[in-house]
């Protein structure tokens, strides 16, 4: 009624205001923070010359100088952009006590600001120091750079890192995000081990926006604001122990733990390359009830994810396809693999053995591997899945074994793939080859979704399965929902980890 009448609600207000002062107020802060930027300039690259890669100069006074010069232009900065409030709570550490900051969680560029208040290093990609005056700033800080073209280079720079941590206080605090992506911030997603490889004390920082609405993070959708918080906490020091020290893992997940309950929030056991897996656009979809995210995690675990996966998919392929369908216990997958046996490889191994009678076809182990390894490319993963179940002489496959190639492929316990079979094969001869199926992919793209989920009650596409850990109607992180399972303790039997 109050509508009809010509009332404005409070949200109509809202807006109203941020859209006035989107053509207002917004360019006059954006011309500020750009001439801030333009300012830091001259003091970074002055205080650049003549640095070497290798070596930290001494910190003489009018170095200092130009670094709380820096501080304090890149304050305004942020001040211009809208962060009028920043609480910082805790004390932070010094190098000689924690070289290594680990900040979550990562939700926006914004996270930049804890690096201008310190001024300490962070691991950023080598192109970023060859962009006109942004390079400059980011030399001036002393990153460690990753090169996408370097095949070595993240060994190089788990080197780095070490060696930097190792200086006794020499070089600036290196900040890491672990998570190694952004998220909306309401879980904290598997930490990467970067960070704790070193095995040297870290310093947990957790990342608060106080604002009333979310307007901070990438999955954020609705009315933005111009005015923003933040306040970053520094934890208490945590040193690892002589286990977390050999096993960096452990470590990894002992802090996550420290910050996940300082912030509030839950864990999830899985990681950015778990919601990658899931969301990847190859022409098969993982389905919601997908067990491949489980897999996944266990080839990680037990480090089975190969650098060059293109040669050794193909020699497991080979050597899957001589082994004719002959079934395999779990010794024999051991020793398929050269791994030894241990429990996750139990795990693993149970995901295969859908009789529950302690065998399993290696050729669903590869299927399912290589959609890991390059789960965007589909045809790629089915030319292999042909090659080790085509007949000899005539190179083709029946219509059981593609039910099996594609079941393995989507991760599912059944389908039926009866419609699509017939599809492929026009000229009724029970077989296909992979040249009609890869014809047929070709013409029907989206062959999935019209043969496939349209056949088969309950399976539908999605990026993922989840058992959501707080009410929200956002994703448990930026990619996806939270993976974690609903028994962290192993007891889960194989034929309901099929179905988690």
């Amino acid at each position: 009624a109050h509508h009809r009448r010509g009332t404005l609600s409070p949200l109509h207000h809202k807006l109203g205001g941020i859209a006035i002062m989107t053509v207002t107020l917004f360019p006059i802060r954006l011309l500020i923070a750009a001439f801030m930027m333009l300012l830091a300039w001259p003091f970074a690259f002055v205080a650049s010359v003549g640095r070497s890669e290798t070596t930290v100069e001494p910190q003489c006074l009018w170095r200092r100088v130009v670094d709380i010069i820096l501080r304090v232009i890149m304050r305004a900065m942020w001040f211009a952009g809208g962060f009028h409030w920043m609480t910082v709570k805790g004390q932070r550490a010094l190098p000689t006590e924690a070289p290594i900051l680990t900040l979550a969680p990562h939700s926006s560029y914004f996270d930049a600001i804890p690096v201008t208040m310190t001024m300490s290093s962070i691991v950023m990609k080598a192109e970023s120091k060859d962009i006109p005056l942004w390079g400059t700033l980011i030399k001036y800080i002393r990153p460690v750079f990753v090169s996408r073209s370097d095949q070595n280079s993240r060994k190089k720079t788990v080197e780095e890192i070490k060696r930097r941590a190792h200086s006794g206080g020499e070089w600036p605090q290196i900040m890491i995000f672990p998570e190694g992506t952004c998220t909306n911030r309401s879980c904290l997603i598997t930490f990467k081990p970067g960070a704790f490889i070193p095995a040297v004390p870290v310093q947990p920082v957790v990342l608060r926006y106080p604002n009333k609405l979310d307007t901070i993070t990438w999955t954020w959708q609705g009315p933005g604001t111009l005015f923003f918080c933040l306040s970053p906490q520094f934890l208490p020091i945590y040193t690892p122990s002589e286990e977390e020290k050999k096993n960096p893992a452990l470590f990894a997940i002992n802090v996550r733990q420290v910050m996940a309950k300082a912030l509030g929030v839950p864990i999830t056991d899985y990681s950015f390359e778990d919601c990658q897996l899931a969301m990847a656009e190859g022409q098969l979809k993982l389905p919601v009830d997908t067990c491949l995210l489980e897999f996944a995690r266990l080839v990680r675990r037990l480090g089975l994810k190969p650098q060059n996966s293109e040669k050794v998919l193909q020699d497991y392929g080979n050597k899957a396809r001589k082994l004719e369908g002959q079934k395999l216990g779990l010794d024999d997958f051991a020793h398929f693999l050269d791994v030894p046996v241990s429990d996750m490889l139990r795990d693993m191994f149970a995901l295969f053995d859908e009789r529950e009678d302690n065998s399993m076809d290696i050729r669903e182990f590869v299927i399912a591997l290589s959609v890991v390894c390059r789960p965007a490319k589909t045809l790629e993963t089915m030319k292999l899945a042909f090659k080790m179940f085509e007949a000899e002489e005539d190179g083709a496959i029946t219509e059981s074994e593609l039910a099996v190639i594609l079941k393995t492929a989507l991760g599912v316990t059944h389908l039926n793939v009866s419609h699509l079979f017939t599809a492929i094969d026009a000229d009724d001869t029970g077989k296909i080859t992979f040249d009609k199926f890869r014809a047929f992919a070709e013409e029907n793209p989206d062959f999935a979704e019209e043969y496939l989920y349209t056949e088969n009650a309950g399976l539908q596409s999605g990026p993922c399965h989840c058992q959501q850990t707080q009410p929200s109607p956002k994703t448990a992180n930026g990619i996806c929902p939270d993976f974690s399972p609903k028994d962290h303790d192993g007891t889960t039997d194989a034929l309901s980890k099929k179905h988690n």
